[in-house]
């Protein structure tokens, strides 16, 4: 009924870490009846801390099974079985997103001896196994090697198992979803945006993973803030939207929150960009720089909540930059800016400085503001292995994004625009393409042509 187990890791991230060794103790809820316990082969290094940690080293993994030899034998020790386990999020998010690089679903219920031992034994100073064991008088040989640890939580759940005297109930097994199990169960291990509704049908919380099953059960889970049990109290149903990128689910969470404006997003949920920084180019040549209300189908360089807040933002780069305050429309003198008697402008304002020179000075300003290129579709994962995710760039502007079939050729970037589906641009989607682009060098860029 139970498969009681620990590992050991690379690291503290499932995302980039990998399983050194694993112990799998099978339990009936009366007594053990297997034990299976394996060094891994990580296939990268160890590191010296996490060695002096556990006292694997590189030479003791280089002749052990990799991870998808002994998958087949996780799979039949643990199914139909609870994923039991000391902090069981850590354990079992690194088994499961080494399954997931083998392209293989793997989900079980979870227990959590930590979240149990608080629950059933309170009053203790830590809930950490080896502090928890020696306030309860459980030996732990080998401490920090899977058999070792894996023993000393099975004897901690025996005692648990005593003090509850209910092997199925749902303080162990966690089946007390807000909505139904088989809704949960569907909930896809994928990239995508989940939606929580109230039972009146009304969006109470927009979120984004890039594994949306183990994300929602999270939430369902947490009860670390007064917050999280009022929202978790509060869900009725749940709704969800794979997008396999990345990038496309941080930009649909983004404008879905806007859109919607949840209860639970308070944060991210501001959506009046009533000001923007404009530019333009006078008569005599000289670059402009302007906070403005955005109206029309002008595109500002970025946006702001408030007029005083982009007012703020110009000030520092012209005093950066020693941008001429005049030109920036925050000086209103009748001949030239203040900023001249103090040698801080060099006299763009009043002929004294050539141009080319003062531009130079406000195309590093604005740099930052813009992409590396103004008119660019950018191609990423899609939601199946056929599929790519197009996000368009045009004018320096976010226009949208949408999804095309592997079987259309992506050396005709014609074919993208049809599949475009249209959204604001803000200043938070410029922000969030950015971060994306500069962590992800590897993206596909495209050139878009314009007539």
């Amino acid at each position: 009924m139970y498969a009681i187990i620990d590992i050991e890791t690379t690291g503290t991230s499932a995302s980039f870490g990998k399983i050194t060794e694993i112990a799998i103790i099978l339990h009936n809820g009366t007594t053990i009846t297997e034990t299976f316990n394996t060094l891994i082969n990580p296939e990268c290094n160890i590191p010296w801390n996490i060695t002096r940690l556990t006292g694997i080293t590189n030479e003791m993994v280089s002749d052990a099974p990799k991870f998808y030899e002994v998958a087949k034998k996780i799979v039949e020790l643990t199914a139909g079985r609870a994923f039991v386990a000391h902090n069981a999020v850590f354990d079992y998010s690194f088994v499961k997103e080494e399954f997931k690089r083998l392209g293989y679903d793997y989900k079980r219920k979870t227990i959590c001896t930590v979240k149990l031992g608080r629950k059933l034994l309170p009053g203790h100073r830590s809930y950490s196994l080896g502090n928890i064991c020696a306030d309860l008088g459980i030996q732990i040989t080998d401490r920090h090697r899977a058999i070792g640890d894996a023993l000393a939580t099975t004897k901690l759940f025996e005692i648990l198992i005593s003090q509850n005297n209910i092997l199925e109930s749902s303080l162990f097994i966690h089946r007390s979803y807000p909505v139904a199990d088989e809704k949960v169960a569907a909930i896809p291990a994928k990239t995508g945006v989940y939606y929580f509704y109230d039972e009146r049908g009304d969006i109470i919380y927009i979120g984004k993973s890039k594994d949306i099953h183990q994300r929602v059960l999270t939430h369902f889970n947490n009860s670390q803030t007064k917050k999280a049990i009022e929202m978790r109290e509060r869900i009725a149903d749940i709704s969800w939207e794979e997008t396999g990128s990345e990038l496309v689910a941080l930009l649909l969470e983004s404008a879905e929150i806007k859109k919607h404006k949840p209860l639970y997003n308070r944060s991210q949920r501001r959506s009046a960009f009533n000001f923007g920084l404009f530019s333009f180019e006078d008569s005599d040549g000289y670059i402009h720089l302007k906070i403005d209300k955005i109206e029309g189908e002008d595109i500002p360089l970025t946006t702001f909540h408030f007029q005083q807040e982009g007012i703020d933002y110009l000030h520092n780069i012209a005093d950066k930059y020693a941008l001429c305050k005049k030109l920036c429309h925050l000086d209103n003198s009748s001949d030239g800016c203040f900023n001249t008697q103090l040698h801080h402008c060099q006299g763009a304002c009043t002929g004294h400085e050539h141009p080319d020179s003062y531009n130079q000075r406000v195309t590093k300003s604005i740099h930052p503001l813009q992409y590396r290129s103004p008119n660019f579709f950018a191609i990423d994962q899609g939601r199946t292995p056929n599929e790519k995710a197009i996000i368009k760039i045009a004018d320096g502007r976010f226009v949208g994004f949408g999804f095309l079939s592997t079987d259309n050729t992506l050396d005709n970037p014609e074919l993208f625009h049809d599949c475009i589906h249209k959204y604001n641009d803000n200043r938070d989607i410029k922000t969030i393409i950015k971060g994306y682009l500069n962590r992800n060098n590897s993206l596909k860029i495209i050139e878009l042509n314009k007539e």
